[in-house]
């Protein structure tokens, strides 16, 4: 069974979620609830739970004051699934750090996708490291080594997203081609990857094709315009991409 808390300030909420696991999900075990920061904190040391469904926003802090509790003392050993209303600052830095988000009211399908995606065995350098690009994100920090959680089929790996070169489309899927040659498949679509790194330079020159600017060395106006990267990879560029890009070239 997977050991769960609740953590939200409004009763009913909790109590609609537990009917729901229960319903939906009957692996896992609801062992205790809390409605705050400071509860939470204590529920989570005294239980040692493999889950918890943390709200963002509660009467005495936020769910990310409550993390930031934890991380100071190398308590992060559980995962977590957030609970909350549509915000979409919080919703990019979740998608950014392949952190598992629930909108209320919570629809039942997305409920048991996210509890399948729960692993009890993660090991505790991954939890904490998988919280420090959250919580980088929630900060909107903008560094040279600003990182990003890429979620392949089997492993989820944080890289810089400088270390990026471009993205392209696979269907469902994203590919992404990583500096020392490095590929990783990705779970989502190249869209939501345009809207998440729009603010890092990157562009989309192409329907198949994200890419990092910053390794951008040259475009070549033969064979309908394409561009070619740090790799040597050579991107198509659509004709109605084409100005921005020579735009962004200061040309």
């Amino acid at each position: 069974m997977i050991k769960a808390l609740i953590i939200d300030d409004v009763e009913k909420a909790r109590i609609a979620l537990r009917s729901d696991l229960k319903n939906y999900c009957p692996n896992v075990e609801v062992i205790g609830e809390a409605e705050g920061v400071e509860s939470g904190v204590q529920l989570i040391r005294q239980t040692n739970p493999d889950v918890i469904f943390l709200d963002i926003r509660m009467s005495d802090g936020s769910g990310f004051d409550l993390i930031a509790k934890l991380r100071q003392q190398g308590e992060i050993r559980f995962q977590i699934i957030f609970t909350t209303a549509y915000d979409e600052y919080a919703i990019k830095a979740f998608k950014f750090s392949a952190t598992d988000y629930l909108l209320k009211p919570v629809d039942h399908e997305d409920l048991i996708q996210a509890v399948q995606k729960i692993k009890k065995d993660s090991g505790q350098n991954f939890l904490r490291e998988h919280m420090e690009v959250l919580m980088e994100s929630m900060k909107g920090i903008k560094t040279s080594n600003k990182r990003i959680a890429l979620n392949s089929m089997d492993k989820v790996q944080v890289v810089n997203v400088d270390d990026i070169i471009q993205c392209e489309s696979q269907k469902n899927y994203t590919l992404f081609y990583l500096t020392n040659k490095r590929q990783v498949l990705v779970t989502r679509t190249l869209k939501e990857f345009e809207d998440m790194l729009e603010e890092d330079n990157f562009l989309r020159v192409h329907h198949s094709h994200l890419i990092n600017v910053k390794h951008l060395r040259e475009y070549v106006k033969t064979d309908g315009g394409y561009a070619v990267m740090s790799d040597g990879s050579q991107v198509p560029v659509s004709v109605r991409k084409k100005e921005q890009l020579l735009s962004l070239l200061g040309l």
